[in-house]
């Protein structure tokens, strides 16, 4: 049993179960985004998130357990994204990246935005001419030391 096969259980419980990540979340305590992310691999639980997950999701305690180890991050892989939707981030780094890149160092000066003192949120915003993606990152500027 590895991390890996955790995240199939858990995915496919989700689905049996018809949970959402907005109940999966409310019951580890947690934002959404987050939950998704911990419970699909990227995220380190706490023993009482882990707890709630593994209880909501019927996952044994050795499944729950994986739950709480450091996780390898990084889910994309070396090749570009055939998924669609992921294809469609990497597709905006490619275009916007280094607008990024050159907007938050303008304002900021020389450094990097910290994924690690970080949060996001992911919102549907209705409009007429079809709904709306909209989604906010935010995290710490980080600059670069000079020694």
């Amino acid at each position: 049993m590895n991390r890996n096969d955790v995240t199939e259980k858990i995915v496919a419980a989700k689905r049996q179960k018809g949970l959402t990540w907005d109940q999966l979340a409310a019951a580890v305590g947690q934002s959404k985004v987050w939950t998704a992310a911990a419970l699909l691999g990227q995220m380190q639980m706490n023993e009482t998130e882990a707890a709630a997950a593994g209880d909501l999701l019927g996952l044994t305690p050795e499944e729950t357990a994986l739950l709480t180890t450091v996780p390898y991050r990084g889910s994309i892989g070396q090749t570009v994204p055939t998924d669609a939707l992921v294809y469609r981030f990497y597709e905006i780094i490619q275009v916007y990246g280094t607008t990024f890149k050159a907007v938050i160092e303008e304002e900021f000066g020389d450094g990097i935005m910290s994924a690690i003192d970080f949060s996001m949120d992911i919102e549907r915003v209705e409009d007429p001419k079809g709904d709306r993606v909209k989604i906010t990152m935010n995290g710490k500027f980080l600059p670069y030391r000079r020694y």
